[in-house]
């Protein structure tokens, strides 16, 4: 039965980090009911535009409903056969480092754990890289640096506990929605405060009560200055810098950087300090503004520093915060899916953590050294060191910076296999074999959102034509590779189970991710699995990390980086003046794949634009709804001017979704490093 008398399924929404939960209905039509969750932890019944249109953007149009090899429909068996022979081909005669899997936020964890596996243990390279690279790298790096592991130290509920909430490179109104409402709604129970830290105004700045437009890129200076004036104001905790090295070295460096590096006036920086000083109860949150940068990984660190010199860290409304951009960014992490990492928050380069990760799969080998990033694997593509290239759910074509040097780097690799619910992406048209997989409501698995917590996606719709699940896909490719025993899964309830058990190890080896305790779970018990915060292990369960001064290096302890403001790579020049910045409007998403099928959502901004300063366009000649085109020295892109001080002057801002399907000639990303 569909309709109104069906009962409400739980799943997940696929799209941002938050991981809202959604109750969903199939119609009887081939569509959906969607609604919040009221019981899930994250919105408690909240959903934002695009929560609330997903019912609009199921269907089978523009479905991938076949294998396809060359531009013709295929059977399984023959596409598979294909991809399995031309991969192992390529080690064979070039060994494990020419090819490479370019994977995605967008997949379950079930599936992430089934690609790293078949990658890492059994191809035997590292060359596994995610689209979440380019916006949660950063992220990791910090955090490995500052607590030796990849922890979130909060949860969601910190953002109602604190009294001074800062947005650092986060527009979070519009990329985060439920999030903000949940700040706004705080706001008003029990008044604290928001400060906005972005070179652009923003939606987020709406509800501030400080906006700080800094210059860009120069977060690091502004969070040294905090750290000053925490040290001068005696705001430092002697007490938890017991727990934590490196204080010294981290204020003689912030002591080195000076106010005018902002570009903020003195008054505004004395009073951010003053505010933060203040305040015990404070999270930091930060965000794509922060991770896509050359600095990235230092402006994370400048702003742990502050939070560990006062021992701000891991207590109700106390905190650093990263919130990711993909329903999946944090599984991915978990599972090992970047080129660097082991599965269970496992160092690839730790001789001991490899041995037990081999053991446990009966592995024939794991790479001792990490493999190609996203960035360097497509620069392997374009100079022909990778030779096999399978891309999973995710659109580098478009995507990626200097997305005309990828496009062309994919266009010329000699086998190029795509995984995807459409053929009509700018990259699925570079394929030559083409595998149609289960897309969100079609598929079952598991996401981890932003604070730690894993929730279940469920099936309600049946999978189109010939469509699979990406684990079996992935696993039968492993199985026609010689690897039988290996990916023998029946179901993703038994692959859950086993990187449960995995997480046993990890947590052994003293790591923070563990959820052994779920390793039993039978089928029926990860069908009904409810919302979870890991870790899950004895007598660790959920809650928030670090209060208690216990680090993941090896000695125990926590570690403030001296680290210093540079400047943005790119440079302006006379011949390129403006400073471009580009991001996600509210009701678009990714490369518009999904959201561009709902006429709401589409309704809003409805095409590529280009904000710039009125001063700027006056001295140019550009008037409201000109087009013009934007061009820096890798490309160009022709967009709709928007007129706007919401700008600083010499800066432009874009968004980021438009693509050679959607509007051929406004590729931002053709014009990004």
């Amino acid at each position: 039965m569909n309709g109104p008398g069906q009962a409400e399924t739980r799943s997940t929404c696929p799209y941002c980090g938050v991981g809202c939960g959604v109750l969903l209905r199939p119609d009887g039509q081939g569509g959906l009911e969607v609604r919040g969750d009221p019981d899930h932890p994250a919105n408690r019944g909240r959903l934002c535009s695009k929560g609330t249109s997903l019912g609009e953007t199921v269907g089978l149009d523009n479905r991938l409903l076949a294998p396809r090899v060359d531009g013709a429909d295929t059977d399984w068996d023959s596409a598979l056969d294909l991809v399995a022979s031309r991969f192992r081909g390529v080690v064979d005669a070039h060994g494990p480092d020419a090819v490479a899997f370019y994977v995605s936020g967008q997949l379950l964890t079930e599936d992430y754990y089934v690609a790293n596996k078949l990658m890492k243990g059994f191809i035997g390279s590292a060359n596994i890289d995610t689209n979440s690279r380019l916006c949660m790298a950063s992220t990791v790096a910090g955090h490995k640096r500052a607590f030796g592991t990849d922890t979130v130290p909060g949860t969601y509920d910190d953002l109602e506990e604190a009294d001074l909430i800062v947005l650092v490179g986060s527009n979070l109104a519009w990329c985060h929605p439920v999030l903000y409402q949940r700040i706004l709604s705080a706001r008003q129970a029990r008044g604290s405060k928001l400060v906005v830290i972005d070179p652009r105004r923003t939606a987020s700045c709406d509800g501030a009560d400080m906006h700080l437009a800094l210059a860009p890129g120069s977060d690091v200076a502004l969070f040294n200055q905090l750290l000053v004036s925490l040290a001068e104001g005696g705001a430092i905790d002697q007490d938890y810098l017991a727990h934590v090295d490196g204080f010294d070295a981290a204020l003689e460096a912030a002591r080195a950087d000076t106010p005018e590096m902002t570009g903020l006036a003195p008054e505004q920086i004395e009073a951010f300090c003053d505010l933060w000083r203040g305040t015990e109860r404070v999270v930091t949150v930060f965000s794509q503004g922060v991770n896509q940068s050359t600095s990235g990984s230092d402006k994370v660190n400048s702003i742990l520093n502050c939070h560990l010199a006062t021992g701000r860290i891991g207590r109700p409304g106390m905190g650093p915060f990263s919130v990711t951009g993909q329903p999946n960014a944090m599984g991915g992490r978990e599972v090992g899916g970047l080129a660097n990492m082991l599965a269970c928050h496992l160092d690839l380069e730790n001789g001991a953590h490899r041995a037990a990760v081999r053991e446990f799969w009966s592995a024939p080998t794991l790479p001792e050294a990490a493999g190609l990033k996203a960035v360097d694997m497509f620069r392997a593509v374009a100079d022909k060191r990778i030779k096999a290239l399978w891309i999973i759910h995710t659109n580098p074509a478009v995507t990626m910076p200097d997305a005309d040097a990828v496009r062309a780097a994919i266009a010329g690799c000699d086998f190029v296999v795509v995984s995807d619910i459409t053929a009509e992406t700018d990259t699925a048209r570079l394929a030559d074999v083409l595998l149609p997989a289960t897309a969100w409501a079609e598929k079952n698995g598991t996401v981890t959102n932003s604070d730690r917590t894993i929730s279940r996606q469920r099936a309600v719709l049946p999978a189109p034509g010939q469509a699979r699940p990406d684990w079996d896909i992935l696993a039968e490719a492993g199985r026609r590779m010689g690897w039988n025993a290996a990916f023998d899964y029946a179901n993703p309830a038994e692959i859950f189970r086993e990187y449960a058990a995995l997480s046993g190890i990890a947590g052994r080896f003293g790591r923070d991710f563990d959820i052994s305790g779920l390793a039993d779970t039978d089928d029926a018990g990860y069908g009904a699995l409810a919302p979870t915060r890991w870790p899950v292990a004895g007598a660790r369960q959920g809650g928030r990390f670090f209060a208690d001064g216990r680090f993941y290096h090896p000695d125990g302890r926590g570690r403030m980086l001296p680290v210093r403001w540079a400047p943005p790579a790119a440079k302006t020049a006379p011949r390129y003046p403006f400073r471009l910045n580009t991001g996600r409007i509210r009701d678009q998403w990714h490369t518009m794949t999904r959201t561009a099928r709902s006429p709401r959502l589409s309704a809003h901004l409805a095409e590529p634009f280009l904000e710039l300063h009125p001063a700027d366009a006056a001295e140019l000649g550009i008037g409201p709804v000109d087009l013009v085109r934007v061009t820096s020295r890798e490309g160009s892109a022709v967009l709709r001017a928007r007129i706007t001080d919401a700008v600083r002057r010499k800066e432009v801002f874009a968004p980021m979704h438009w693509t050679g399907e959607t509007a051929p000639a406004a590729r931002i990303d053709a014009v990004v490093a």
